[in-house]
């Protein structure tokens, strides 16, 4: 598919993932890791210098985006071969165990935000407040622990019918992407079938995920100045690729946002 089929029903209900589609934060997330895996990969090398640094871009794309801290952790971690024991939850930031990898993560991430708040995309708003108005109820997923308190911070939280995120996940426990349990769970609050539901998503776990859950339409989101990644977006079987949610809305809905 290149699109919605013409003459389709549009979608009754959207899923959005939050980094990356709904909030700027994605980029934030790449560098608390880069933080947490350079620093690990420095002490697992086996002489001084003799590592590659890990790629905030491709690399995060492929192993870590759109995956819990536990699972993007040992992606990439298996990924360069280095094995670690799987340790706690309450391990302590460090390079030990996949728990401790993922700590360290949080908290590069933690002083990241000590340094200024997240925002919104720019269309985010327009794009939420445009199928409210339709009558199309929209929620927010999320990997991460933070996704509710940063889109309550932004102001999105008041076109969103529901929200789930690391918190729901670990609670109800969900499995993380690429397994679609998140996108199931926010359509079964939405109400919606995935069927006659779309999932809006920027990471290729999470286009997997959503093909895995058979909804209706998949959407890749490219943010990238020139589009680098609308290719692998497709190949891992997303329906259509937008630069922006406005683009979404008249794509599938007719109407300007």
């Amino acid at each position: 598919m290149n699109g919605p089929s013409a003459g389709s029903p549009p979608p009754r209900g959207v899923v959005l993932d939050t980094d990356g589609v709904l909030l700027d934060s994605a980029v934030l997330h790449a560098a608390a890791w880069k933080t947490a895996f350079d620093a690990c990969l420095g002490e697992s090398a086996p002489e001084p210098g003799e590592w590659t640094p890990f790629d905030a871009d491709v690399e995060y794309r492929r192993f870590v985006d759109g995956r819990s801290r536990y699972d993007g952790a040992d992606a990439f971690l298996r990924a360069r071969g280095i094995r670690l024991p799987p340790g706690e939850p309450a391990d302590r930031p460090g390079c030990d165990t996949v728990w401790a990898v993922a700590a360290r993560k949080e908290e590069a991430f933690q002083d990241v935000l000590r340094t200024g708040p997240v925002v919104a995309f720019a269309d985010a708003g327009r794009a939420l407040t445009a199928l409210r108005t339709l009558g199309v109820p929209c929620a927010a997923v999320s990997a991460s622990r933070h996704a509710r308190a940063l889109l309550r911070a932004a102001g999105l939280d008041r076109l969103l019918t529901a929200v789930v995120d690391g918190e729901d996940s670990a609670r109800l426990g969900l499995a993380g992407k690429p397994d679609p349990a998140l996108f199931l769970h926010a359509a079964r609050l939405l109400g919606t079938h995935p069927s006659d539901t779309a999932v809006v998503e920027d990471a290729l776990a999470g286009v997997r995920a959503a093909r895995r859950g058979g909804f209706g339409l998949v959407v890749g989101v490219d943010r990238s100045p020139d589009g680098h990644g609308t290719a692998a977006l497709r190949e891992q079987g997303a329906d259509l690729v937008v630069p922006e949610l406005a683009e979404l809305v008249r794509s599938a809905w007719g109407e300007r946002a």
